[in-house]
């Protein structure tokens, strides 16, 4: 082979390893909070034990540091924060990431079981880029006695961190190659489920304008996981739809994990819509959608 000829050989390559350097380099680079908002003991000592073993492959900033930048904001909900709230943590914590997270011990019972104790950990991985909830897991254990169920949710941290570290991992990967969503006009549309409405009748936007609308409505789940836990939330997605009313994509602005943000996401796009029109005229259009979760006890 000539002397061109490897050198157009090694180009490739040296290209591919220059992207894997990149990515293990970014990855390493980045910053992770860990936060506890509810203060509570249990909950401050699970999140040093995980703090401990992320600490091993990424760089987490100062828990203290961490805690004063966060109560600077104070969101009412931290555990059900909008995308502009996560982002605004980040921003002034100065992470690429955070953690956030609850756990206690609490005493069971059913019908089909004696008294038992649960021991979990409730963890959410945001992007301080995106707002996006990147990862959310409920960890829990069970025992007879509350040293026991403890110890298996203490034993279990090296294995969340694991977790923690891969979905950053692919997380970051994401981000980075994701385009930008395209440009296109905004409203928010009124529902049974949402909050806001459409612009003031009078504005110019709003003259012979009407916003998608599904012909069928379909309520969310309000999931088994969710009412176990006596979950109280808000969740928000943005969906872009086109000319004939197809979703060409959606994102969850506002999370809240427990499985509602993929029931919501899995609703609104089993509805059919119709396209929003501008005097008679089909136009693609992004909507946000608000679904407001509550556990209703059955008579």
């Amino acid at each position: 082979m000539s002397d061109r000829g490897q050198c157009h050989f090694l180009i490739p390559i040296l290209h591919i390893l220059s992207i894997l350097l990149i990515s293990s380099s970014t990855l390493t680079a980045q910053r992770i909070a860990m936060l506890a908002p509810d203060k509570a003991v249990s909950s401050i000592s699970f999140a040093e034990k995980l703090e401990s073993k992320l600490a091993e492959k990424l760089k987490v900033i100062d828990g203290a540091l961490s805690e004063s930048a966060y109560l600077s904001v104070s969101p009412k909900t931290p555990f059900n924060l909008t995308a502009d709230e996560s982002k605004e943590i980040g921003a002034v914590i100065g992470c690429d990431l955070f953690v956030i997270l609850r756990s206690a011990t609490q005493r069971r019972s059913s019908f089909q079981r004696a008294e038992y104790y649960e021991s979990y950990a409730l963890v959410y991985l945001v992007s301080s880029r995106t707002g996006r909830l990147v990862f959310w897991k409920l960890q829990q254990f069970e025992g007879a006695a509350p040293q026991k169920s403890e110890k298996l949710l203490n034993d279990s941290v090296g294995q969340l961190a694991a977790e923690i570290e891969d979905q950053a991992r692919a997380a970051i990967k994401r981000e980075i190659a994701e385009p930008d969503p395209p440009a296109m006009e905004e409203v928010s549309v009124s529902s049974p489920h949402v909050s806001k409405g459409i612009p003031d009748e009078k504005s110019p936007p709003a003259m012979n304008f009407q916003a998608p609308i599904p012909y069928r409505r379909i309520k969310p789940e309000y999931t088994a996981q969710a009412a176990l836990y006596d979950i109280t939330a808000t969740v928000d997605i943005l969906v872009d739809t086109d000319a004939v009313g197809s979703i060409t994509r959606s994102e969850i602005v506002r999370w809240s994990g427990y499985g509602l943000d993929e029931s919501v996401e899995k609703t609104v796009r089993q509805m059919n819509w119709r396209p929003a029109t501008r005097n008679g005229k089909p136009l693609p259009m992004r909507f946000l959608l608000r679904y407001n979760f509550r556990k209703v006890e059955k008579q």
